[in-house]
């Protein structure tokens, strides 16, 4: 299983470098959170990073407006960032093949084998127990 989900670095940084606009789902205004801190790091290094979190809907984090869902953002989203529970994983992955976001990301420790294949058969790219902070500062 886990040899499905080796990235290679070339790989990574190809779709670092390709997206622009990501949805960051499970964004959180909490300083504390892993969301907040990657989301943080994200627009520091020019992403448009637009959080998702239905908890913090009309709310700022980061000074960006939090939507609800996917859906509600009204600009094209390259990747899909998510750091919710990996029984939300295949939801949210068809939420995104909805909005024709290009890349699904999970989160470190967050693997789902049927999300994955579902994207990939969709066209996306898929990256699962990574962290994008983490890619970006090596």
């Amino acid at each position: 299983m886990e040899e499905q989900f080796f990235h290679s670095d070339n790989y990574i940084n190809q779709i670092l470098r390709e997206v622009k606009n990501i949805a960051l789902v499970g964004a959180s205004s909490n300083p504390e959170k892993d969301s907040y801190k990657v989301m943080k790091f994200l627009l520091e290094n020019n992403y448009e990073v637009y959080p998702v979190n239905p908890n913090e809907k009309g709310n700022r984090i980061l000074d960006q407006y939090c939507y609800g869902d996917l859906h509600s953002i009204d600009v094209p989203i390259d990747m899909v960032e998510i750091f919710r529970k990996r029984e939300e994983v295949l939801a949210i992955t068809k939420e995104a093949v909805n909005i024709g976001s290009k890349v699904i990301w999970t989160q470190l420790g967050i693997i789902d084998e049927e999300a994955s294949e579902m994207a990939k058969s969709k066209g996306l790219k898929v990256v699962m127990n990574r962290c994008p902070k983490i890619e970006l500062q090596k």
